[in-house]
């Protein structure tokens, strides 16, 4: 994990550096807000931001969105009156951190933050397998196409993969290719020039640079465009990239994993999806079965979970009953891997007595699971048609306004973020709030969520 400290506070700040490097953090520090940005777009990157409360905290989250780097932000202070410390939690930061810090504390902030306990649990031989071959091609800069389905842990294999790999030591870094606008994923790849286009204010390092010499994971690279798949290939094929509104390619030096829970195979058939990029990315593919397949890996994980939130949350791990253990692998896990951890976490909340019961295992909704999980399937259809009968009957404007109107309520009111989710320039999102308020609806102001839905 990368930390980045901004500040310095003496020797308290110092402390807290120790400690994250004795987690096995790698640490950079520098004195200034303005030093952290220039840090970040000159792609030496950061997991994990550790800022003096002293200091603008809003003006490092304003920059940091401003130029789309998404790094979570932990404040840190001596003798800091708690509305202070509420006050940068207003403006975006993760936690507060008190000064002089806890060692504990830190660890689980850290661990927190960086998620990266996800170690590679494999009981079922057919997983067994995958990994054995995982490991067989590991040390090797081959490309490596990860399949399977959502929550199966196709990320956990793509570091497990890293880890394995001569590259252990060197940055991994993670690209959601479905999470980022079409319009702004090339900058996010291959980074940018000053003056590039609108809002481009200086030069920004992109994550093919930043993984120099180690690993870069395309996630989901099944929602990529097509035009910019064509750029991915070049970048592949010759190891140079060419910022957008550069002059000079730039050699780069980086090992390419790529997941996807498509089959490419039939995206390439309908056109969606380059057949020259699917050779060049799947020299190797470790495919993943999913939950329901690895029956022997449903349990060691349900273990890891219950030992992991139990410690999270400071109580006693409990032992599954054996009624729960029958309930647990004779359901589908639909949602895979993530589905059961969920499951488990709230299993720790909920349990009584001296052993985790099937009562303890539940949907979020507090229902009971049912042992197949074909009604949370159900559920998520009718759910699904319901939302298009609605649809049915209302024009396109109609249409367009709830759209606008609940990303703008998911995005709290920000409409820079919805304007980039809508795919939309933020002139264009401003009229259409403009021509909304004059017809009487409510819209989301900054950091205040809609009161209810459009008026029309």
């Amino acid at each position: 994990m990368r930390v980045l400290i901004v500040g310095s506070l003496g020797g308290q700040l110092h402390t807290a550096t120790k400690i994250a490097i004795d987690r096995g953090a790698s640490v950079s520090q520098v004195d200034t807000i303005q030093q952290a940005t220039a840090h970040l777009r000159a792609g030496r990157g950061a997991d994990l931001i550790m800022v003096d409360l002293s200091l603008d905290i809003q003006a490092l989250i304003a920059a940091n969105e401003a130029e789309r780097i998404i790094v979570p932000v932990v404040v840190c202070g001596v003798n800091v009156r708690p509305e202070a410390a509420a006050a940068a939690i207003r403006a975006g930061a993760k936690e507060f951190i008190p000064l002089p810090p806890d060692a504990e504390l830190i660890a689980a902030i850290l661990e927190a933050i960086s998620d990266d306990e996800r170690p590679m649990i494999a009981r079922d031989p057919s997983m067994q397998t995958v990994i054995t071959l995982a490991d067989r091609i590991a040390g090797s800069d081959a490309s490596v196409l990860i399949t399977g389905e959502s929550g199966s842990g196709k990320e956990v294999m793509a570091r497990h993969v890293h880890a394995k790999s001569k590259r252990a030591g060197a940055p991994f870094i993670s690209v959601n290719c479905a999470a980022i606008p079409e319009n702004l994923l090339e900058s996010e790849l291959f980074g940018h020039e000053k003056g590039a286009f609108t809002g481009a204010i200086a030069r920004r390092i992109g994550k093919f640079e930043e993984a120099d010499g180690g690993t870069l994971l395309l996630d989901e690279i099944s929602e990529m465009d097509t035009r910019l798949q064509a750029k991915l290939l070049r970048a592949i094929q010759e190891r140079e990239i060419d910022r957008v509104g550069g002059t000079k390619p730039v050699k780069v030096n980086i090992r390419i994993l790529a997941t996807s829970n498509r089959d490419l195979r039939k995206a390439v058939a309908d056109g969606s999806f380059r057949e020259d990029l699917l050779f060049r990315l799947n020299v190797v593919n470790l495919a993943l079965p999913p939950l329901r397949e690895r029956p022997a890996d449903i349990l060691a994980l349900s273990e890891h979970f219950i030992r992991k939130y139990a410690s999270a949350n400071q109580v006693e791990p409990l032992p599954l009953s054996e009624a729960s253990k029958a309930h647990l692998v004779a359901r589908e896990w639909t949602g895979n891997v993530r589905e059961l951890e969920n499951a488990m976490h709230r299993a720790v909340l909920l349990a009584t007595g001296r052993e985790i019961s099937p009562d303890a295992i539940r949907m979020p909704d507090g229902s009971v699971f049912s042992g197949s999980g074909n009604t949370a399937v159900r559920q998520a259809s009718d759910a699904a048609n319901a939302a298009q009968r609605v649809m049915v009957g209302m024009t396109v404007a109609e249409v367009e306004q709830d759209l606008i109107l609940d990303t703008l309520d998911h995005c709290l009111g920000n409409r820079t973020h919805a304007a980039n989710i809508l795919g939309i320039s933020i002139r264009t999102l401003r009229n259409k709030l403009k021509l909304y308020t004059e017809q009487g609806v409510t819209v989301p102001q900054p950091n205040q969520p809609a009161l209810g839905a459009s008026a029309a």
